[in-house]
């Protein structure tokens, strides 16, 4: 266990304790985070967690509006597009980036950010 401050019996009373499961590699570098800044495992997994729900939070995507979607898809094939070999014919290459961009045949029908086709 790594050395830290000692915590506050009351500051931590009645909240719930949760175990979690990490990495040996993630508890290294969780305790050498906590270690840089004097405090223990548990008060740096709690920090951390903190931190990660604000940076969501600030990051608050926004839902991308239909007419900008069309967009977004030209750009996704365009970046696939060059990641395909050159010599691909022209029909896999279409055929590559719409399986990429929509997803395989069994799946299409399950996409909730697709509108459904006529049943």
């Amino acid at each position: 266990m790594l050395e830290s401050k000692k915590i506050d019996q009351n500051a931590t009373a009645g909240h719930p304790v949760s175990a979690v499961k990490l990495p040996a590699v993630l508890t290294g570098q969780i305790d050498a985070w906590a270690r840089a800044r004097g405090i223990n495992r548990s008060e740096a997994i709690q920090r951390l967690v903190e931190l990660g729900l604000k940076s969501e939070a600030a990051a608050d995507p926004k839902p991308v509006p239909g007419h900008d979607a069309l967009a977004v898809e030209e750009l996704a094939a365009s970046q696939l597009d060059q990641f395909i070999d050159p010599d691909t014919p022209q029909e896999e290459r279409e055929r590559r980036i719409h399986r990429l961009t929509e997803g395989p045949p069994e799946f299409v029908d399950l996409r909730i950010d697709l509108p459904k086709r006529g049943s």
